[in-house]
């Protein structure tokens, strides 16, 4: 390889590691967000299944050293340092191993993961309670006023709540209540609501509520934002299939160590 190929692979390498630095951040950065949001669907799933915190330990872990095999390897390409390709090359092959089995194991657990999904709406629908603020039954809130939706599988979820149903009149979710306006921004209501009306009983039927559960609509939104992540995942493992390439390329075509150009701080 003359040396007006080498320089042209080795800036390929730093153009690609510095992408690869990168995305790294951002994969880190979604990690976190799982872990930190409280307020969306998110921290409903993590206290459905352990394997969303699990994940998200995994995207903070890979995301983290994605970003220091960048690192690695931008140095290592510019002042063209075998020993810190070969490293890179090594970590890169085990990180892209690591997120195709991450990507296998979320994949056959899929069906897991919606049951035990189901188990722990209906049991928290079941538990709550008027006028209690908890973080869980806030995201719950959240989930159906915004997905426009009311029970897991329907409205009759409800039913199984004792609190709600001993109501001596009609009786609802107020986070379940049909809303005219469209309106994103609107402060999520909370707790239960009183309707409009002197009958007595509290049928379900008589419920201003959305029909449709929020079953489908929670499938929904996992499988667009999936669709983000997994397009995100493959852009990352091209880049690391290319880096891999050139770094060994570069790697071969260095006659010899020099570690003096190893940058010292």
């Amino acid at each position: 390889m003359g040396s007006a190929c080498i320089k042209v692979t080795k800036y390929f390498l730093f153009l690609f590691n510095l992408l690869f630095f990168i995305l790294g951040g951002v994969i880190l950065g979604f990690g976190v967000w799982i872990l930190a949001d409280k307020s969306s669907f998110i921290f409903v799933l993590q206290n459905s299944s352990s394997l969303f915190n699990v994940g998200a330990y995994i995207f903070i872990s890979v995301g983290a050293v994605t970003m220091l095999m960048g690192f690695l390897g931008c140095i290592g390409a510019v002042n063209e340092v075998r020993c810190l390709l070969g490293l890179y090359f090594v970590f890169l092959l085990l990180i892209l191993i690591a997120q195709v089995a991450a990507g296998v194991l979320f994949y056959f657990n899929t069906d897991k993961v919606k049951q035990e999904m189901g188990s722990i709406v209906t049991r928290l629908i079941r538990d709550y309670k008027d006028g209690e603020e908890d973080r869980l039954q806030q995201g719950w809130d959240y989930v159906q006023a915004q997905g426009k939706c009311c029970g897991w599988a329907s409205p009759n979820n409800w039913t199984e709540n004792a609190e709600l149903m001993n109501r001596t009149t009609v009786t609802y979710p107020c986070s379940c209540e049909i809303e005219d306006r469209d309106d994103s921004s609107r402060l999520v209501r909370k707790g239960f609501c009183e309707g409009n009306t002197t009958q007595s009983g509290n049928d379900p039927e008589d419920w201003p509520v959305y029909k449709e559960g929020c079953m489908q609509k929670v499938e929904a939104w996992l499988q667009d934002n999936l669709g983000i992540i997994l397009g995100v995942c493959v852009g990352i493992a091209v880049i690391e299939l290319l880096g891999m390439l050139l770094s060994i390329c570069l790697c071969r075509h260095i006659h010899s160590e020099d570690y003096s150009k190893v940058p010292k701080y």
